[in-house]
């Protein structure tokens, strides 16, 4: 696959997030499903009750998150660290960057929450504010099953207020969307299975939740951070530990 670098990083820079078509495909994208479903079957018992989310927190059927799959598997370690992926976060993030984060998303059939509207910079607490996340769709996803839907140019307009949501996986929400204003300037990304969509740390986004009573919307998140970013490491642990807190005493997990 040929790739225009120079179009992407425009597109990337202007829009805040791009779509890349068949980023991976054939063999590989048979691979990576299957280790996905070996991972979520052998891997995913043993895991921290707080990496892991089930909209039915006793039925894993219902399965919609999972964090750090790169800290518990060689295999998406390799993917996380030595990648077609993380090649791209260097070109569009202009230098070297940490692989942060490898996670699991899903919306399961019939079952699926919407994705209140959010900036990752946010829950990421670093300055300065370079970093990514790609979006890799393991299922063709569209409007009916909760496509990612973002606001073109956000992330240039700085980091919007935030506040405690609902949502499980997603605890923090911008508090002043203004629907009327924002969703008449959203884009739904529709995806096939294999594309990469790549987002920047403070393009605002959401996702309604899935429509659909038999498919699911299933991608992985790989989050790289510029080496130029540095990260409030007490503040980021502080939050983690008081959420963990909130969501065993709510029993959500």
């Amino acid at each position: 696959m040929t790739l225009d670098v120079d179009q992407i990083k425009t597109r990337f820079n202007k829009d805040g997030y791009i779509a890349i078509k068949a980023f991976v495909s054939g063999t590989e994208l048979e691979e990576i499903s299957d280790n996905v479903a070996r991972f979520i079957r052998e891997v995913v018992p043993s895991l921290p009750k707080e990496h892991v989310f089930c909209e039915d927190k006793d039925d894993i059927s219902t399965l919609k998150q999972i964090q750090q799959m790169g800290v518990y598997d060689s295999y998406f370690k390799r993917w996380m660290e030595k990648s077609p992926f993380r090649k791209m976060a260097e070109v569009l993030l202009d230098g070297k960057v940490v692989a942060k984060n490898l996670q699991f998303f899903n919306k399961p059939a019939g079952s699926g929450k919407p994705t209140p509207p959010h900036q990752d910079g946010y829950y990421f607490m670093i300055e300065p504010c370079f970093a990514l996340t790609m979006w890799f769709a393991l299922d063709d996803v569209d409007e009916e099953n909760g496509c990612v839907r973002y606001i073109p140019g956000s992330h240039l307009e700085g980091l919007r207020p935030h506040g405690r949501t609902k949502t499980l996986g997603f605890s923090q929400g911008i508090m002043d969307y203004p629907w009327g204003t924002d969703s008449q300037r959203e884009t739904p990304i529709h995806a096939r299975a294999g594309d990469l969509i790549i987002h920047d740390a403070l393009s605002v986004h959401r996702a309604n939740g899935n429509f659909s009573a038999h498919r699911s919307r299933k991608a992985l998140g790989f989050i790289y951070y510029s080496s130029e970013a540095r990260e409030n490491m007490q503040a980021h642990e502080s939050y983690q530990q008081k959420l963990k807190k909130e969501l065993i005493e709510s029993q959500e997990i």
